[in-house]
């Protein structure tokens, strides 16, 4: 794909996403979507990339959505969709479609928030999975203030991250707040210079893929975003009982556990497509690939 409101730099397995409109803020487009399902779909299919950095060109990490697109027609993308009930597979809020391009890669996200985010531009990093934050950036869920309700899949995320009562508190208001609120509140993994937030990121990135398997720490990202939407421990006891013995018998962990005995280092070999994309104790994958098909 021909990107030209994102730009990617591969290097040490790391991949870095950087919005690209530094001129426009790097205010969200309906390309830009596209161009960000696009890369995080390589990003999850290509064994060279272990990690994932996204951050933004220029001065802001992302002004919200473009509210004069170059291309005319409906800001969000809805002129297909006909009436106040259409069919679901005709409305599909674009800031969705890069959250579950997101929470779909496989590869650890790391979010190197360079400055404001608001509106999608703070949205859209809920899935990632680790954020860091330049100080003194200006955060908010501006959406009622518009309004709008919120979207990119905030309203499933966002309690997750910080529990319901900072969330209602700043989804509600919609007010503005600083970075280092968000730090306190765990939106947040941590507040740096602005100077140094991808090379934090970067950091942070070569520990978490130092030494673990590739397929081990895709399968544990996954474990940890779905099984505590289990009813019962029981369930998530059910999956890491499958888990471990698949990893052991058949994937990375037949190296894993001799190399450890052998006072060596293991090898990880085995390819990402080998790994099945869902699994049926997962329910909420097949919704969102089924999604996916229907955009």
């Amino acid at each position: 794909m021909d990107y030209q409101h994102i730009s990617t730099d591969l290097d040490e397995k790391i991949l870095t996403i950087t919005l690209n409109r530094p001129d426009r803020l790097n205010a969200f487009t309906l390309r830009m979507k596209d161009e960000l399902v696009h890369a995080f779909g390589e990003a999850d299919r290509n064994d060279a990339v272990r990690a994932v950095i996204v951050t933004g060109a220029g001065k802001v990490f992302c002004a919200g959505m473009e509210m004069q697109p170059e291309e005319g027609g409906n800001v969000f993308g809805y002129d297909d969709a006909e009436g106040m009930n259409p069919p679901l597979e005709q409305i599909r809020d674009s800031g969705g479609e890069v959250s579950l391009a997101i929470y779909n890669c496989r590869k650890p996200v790391i979010g190197a928030i360079n400055g404001a985010a608001v509106g999608v531009g703070i949205t859209m990093t809920l899935p990632m999975d680790i954020r860091l934050v330049a100080a003194n950036s200006k955060i908010g869920f501006v959406f009622t203030q518009r309004g709008l309700t919120p979207e990119a899949c905030s309203s499933w995320f966002l309690p997750r991250v910080v529990g319901i009562q900072k969330a209602m508190e700043w989804v509600i208001s919609g007010d503005i707040f600083m970075a280092e609120e968000g730090v306190e509140a765990g939106l947040f993994h941590s507040v740096h210079d602005k100077g140094e937030v991808v090379d934090v990121a970067r950091c942070i990135a070569r520990k978490m893929i130092a030494k673990s398997s590739p397929v081990a720490a895709a399968l544990a990202k996954q474990m940890l975003w779905r099984n505590p939407n289990f009813a019962h421990p029981m369930q998530a006891h059910a999956v890491e009982s499958k888990m471990i013995y698949w990893s052991n018998e058949f994937w990375d962990g037949r190296d894993g556990f001799t190399a450890f005995l052998e006072k060596r280092e293991p090898r990880f070999e085995t390819p990402m497509a080998d790994i099945p994309q869902q699994f049926d104790f997962w329910k909420d994958e097949k919704i969102s690939e089924q999604l996916t098909v229907n955009s």
